[in-house]
């Protein structure tokens, strides 16, 4: 669903026999096969996913003829949904993003329950945002709710939704890259270690964690005290499902991020360069964008969200933003979730961008081939990593353009006091990092529409366009 997607079936969409989903001709559409239609017809003529969709919780679907994608083979019914701008992954979310996801997740089940209707999991990877907002993207997850049915999905919500934001929330352990390398959530086993004594006495905790975590282990091991054979023909009253769902989505509600305000989260009102250097920069944003018009712009090293807005309302259709704290991602989310707009900020280490992972390594795709945009903005980005992270500045200038054919891109001198606070405790081997080398490695695969001195360190904005054949 992502526009670096190429056309063919998306490799995230394989394990799932009743269909898959189909990228063609710049649109996205959901295969369905004689198996799956068994089970979605119920679903799609209730008009469940319609209704849902209406609410803005499910991405539309609209019936098409399988000749509209030439037929695919083992396709019995063909549906086009809306493709989303960029992809992303639960392991980028920040905290705020991952909660309002679980809660998304069982709203959608609340209201499939209500119609007599589940959900056959509760994966993490079935939630995608529409700038601030979380969206529903997995239609044949649902199926016809049975009677007394224990809920199939709670181990896995527990692991890719419970357990990160507990993590966080009680221990102050944010959980991105642990959960990048494991992928399908935090083990249970491994969480109910980690919570501190004091939160273990909480009923939520014990019943989503510790209990859990106690019958995982017997599972595994097949010994114990839990007859799993009594588990296994054990029945749920649906007013008790609904219960126990409305209880945890109120226990989620509540959980906040780790206080304490962080590096960057503050840096917009607290940093080397005056108000006058700042709007300097929201000019020369908003006329890059009015002149270009990026259906998708990506804002690295966004912090809490100000050029990203600006963007926006020079009419940019939607921006990514992506920052390494967690304070300034949570500032930025915020913002973007009160006033509606179509953008938000990820996770993100760019000295170590996540890769193309799971099967066959194809079934994550990585930050490389999703980071396409139209637009890119890198402000106050690049000597984080040229002198923090020794990353040479031709490789980073062209690893930067390779994201986005126009963009903003500024250059911030040794002389400028940020950068001195990243020399205090380390040696200056950094002769190649200059101005000079900088606009000629941008010159040698661009135009340089425009370069702008912002402050009397010697901030400049650079401007660039890529030159056709120089991607």
């Amino acid at each position: 669903m992502t526009a670096a997607t190429k056309s063919g079936i998306d490799p995230g969409s394989f394990r799932d026999p009743a269909g898959q989903v189909l990228h063609l001709d710049n649109k996205v559409f959901r295969t369905v096969t004689d198996h799956g239609w068994t089970t979605f017809s119920r679903v799609w003529e209730q008009d469940l996913i319609a209704d849902l969709a209406a609410e803005g919780m499910v991405l539309p679907l609209q019936r098409v003829n399988p000749e509209a994608a030439g037929n695919p083979e083992n396709t019995a019914h063909l549906f086009e949904t809306e493709k989303l701008p960029f992809i992303s992954w639960p392991f980028e979310w920040s905290f705020s993003m991952l909660k309002s996801a679980a809660l998304l997740h069982l709203d959608v089940h609340l209201k499939a329950l209500a119609r007599d209707f589940t959900l056959s999991d509760a994966s993490a990877y079935n939630i995608q945002f529409r700038g601030a907002r979380p969206v529903f993207i997995d239609h044949l997850s649902f199926r016809p709710y049975v009677d007394g049915e224990i809920w199939a999905g709670h181990l896995q919500f527990c692991e890719q939704f419970i357990n990160p934001l507990v993590l966080a929330a009680k221990a102050g352990v944010m959980p991105n890259a642990w959960y990048r390398g494991t992928q399908e959530g935090l083990p249970t086993a491994d969480i109910s270690r980690l919570i501190p004594l004091r939160h273990k006495f909480s009923w939520s905790v014990f019943m989503h964690i510790f209990l859990q975590a106690r019958l995982d282990r017997t599972a595994v091991s097949g010994s114990g005290d839990v007859d799993t054979g009594a588990m296994s023909k054990a029945r749920l009253p649906k007013s008790s499902l609904v219960n126990m769902l409305k209880g945890l989505r109120s226990w989620i509600a509540g959980l906040q991020p780790p206080s304490g305000a962080t590096v960057w989260q503050n840096y917009a009102g607290d940093n080397s360069y005056a108000s006058s250097e700042a709007s300097e920069k929201v000019r020369l944003v908003g006329e890059m964008v009015a002149e270009v018009k990026p259906g998708l712009l990506l804002d690295l090293g966004c912090n809490s969200g100000d050029y990203s807005f600006a963007a926006l309302e020079a009419g940019a259709g939607q921006v990514v933003g992506f920052d390494v704290d967690f304070g300034a991602l949570e500032a930025a989310f915020a913002r973007s979730q009160a006033r509606d707009l179509k953008f938000f900020p990820l996770y993100f280490d760019a000295a170590n961008p996540s890769p193309d992972q799971g099967w066959a390594q194809g079934e994550r795709i990585g930050f490389a081939a999703r980071a396409k945009g139209d637009a890119l903005l890198a402000l106050a980005f690049i000597h984080h990593l040229a002198i923090g992270k020794n990353i040479p500045l031709l490789r980073l200038l062209n690893w930067l353009m390779d994201r986005a054919p126009e963009g903003i891109i500024e250059f911030v001198p040794k002389e400028d006091p940020m950068v001195q606070r990243l020399l205090v405790l380390r040696e200056d081997i950094f002769d190649s990092y200059s101005f000079e080398t900088f606009i000629t490695v941008i010159g040698s695969r661009a135009d340089i529409v425009s370069d702008v001195q912002i402050s009397e360190s010697g901030r400049r904005l650079v401007r660039y366009s890529r030159r056709l054949g120089a991607d």
